[in-house]
């Protein structure tokens, strides 16, 4: 005759075995449980002490391949003013008689609006508050995003116009300085919306920012300062930054918090 305790004993043993096979009970650390915690609290350290994998980008290699394609389309056009030998396009000089024929008291107050606000001063107090937006939020990825491509962008920029020094057209109104190619104020305008746009993910943040690039092309070639060829590789340029410097944050990120190894996990 079988006792009653000898199904208990069985099931006292699997429950051993099953703990000596790696299985730990709610609120066990360090093979010690806590008197504080109960069930509800298991796995709370872990979770909190390991940043979440980033979301897969499903459009990573898109983004990536308009990086690449913007590189060299700029680098393309590089070459074209330089076998011009730095002289404005047939589509520079059609371009700039039709800004010359359209020029007025007024378009030339709306052209210095972005031209004040996009440059270097305005430019750095729009980042900075930005930068802060973002690390307010706890959103310090972005935060590093936006600040790296606005870095990489003048930083490339502004040597290559006075490495180049293509010089600006005659009646300039504003700048006179032979650092026409390219538009360093379209590269910083498209290399911000780009970020953010791909940053927030908003349909109404790459309106207004497709909108506020043209508004800088336009405004720089009316006030006379740039050629349209310089306001075009500005805007390659500033897509060729955001869209690679993203893609290189992305892949840092994913690859940071992917687990080395199984047991990492």
């Amino acid at each position: 005759m079988i006792g009653v305790n000898g199904p208990a004993r069985a099931l006292h043993r699997q429950a051993s075995a099953g703990k000596s096979d790696g299985e730990v009970t709610p609120g066990a650390h360090n093979g010690r449980v806590s008197e504080d915690e109960g069930p509800g609290t298991a796995g709370l350290h872990t979770a909190a002490s390991v940043e979440p994998l980033p979301h897969p980008e499903p459009h990573r290699a898109v983004v990536l391949v308009v990086g690449v394609v913007a590189t060299v389309a700029f680098v393309v056009l590089r070459f074209a003013v330089a076998l011009g030998g730095h002289e404005p396009l047939p589509a520079d000089l059609w371009w700039h008689d039709l800004m010359v024929a359209t020029l007025g008291e007024v378009g030339i107050i709306a052209a210095w609006v972005p031209a004040i606000v996009g440059g270097t001063l305005g430019m750095i107090v729009i980042g900075i508050l930005l930068v802060a937006v973002f690390l307010w939020k706890r959103r310090r990825w972005d935060a590093v995003t936006l600040a790296s491509a606005i870095i990489v962008v003048v930083a490339i920029g502004a040597p290559m116009a006075a490495v180049i020094a293509r010089v600006r057209p005659e009646d300039s109104l504003a700048e006179s300085v032979a650092t026409s190619f390219p538009s360093g104020h379209t590269a910083v305008a498209t290399t911000m919306a780009v970020t953010l746009g791909l940053l927030l993910r908003r349909w109404y943040v790459w309106l207004a920012g497709g909108l506020w690039v043209l508004y800088m092309m336009w405004s720089r070639t009316y006030l006379h300062a740039h050629w349209l060829s310089d306001v075009v590789a500005g805007m390659l340029e500033g897509v060729a930054v955001a869209t690679l410097v993203w893609s290189a944050v992305q892949a840092y990120r994913i690859r940071r918090a992917t687990p080395s190894s199984p047991e990492a996990v």
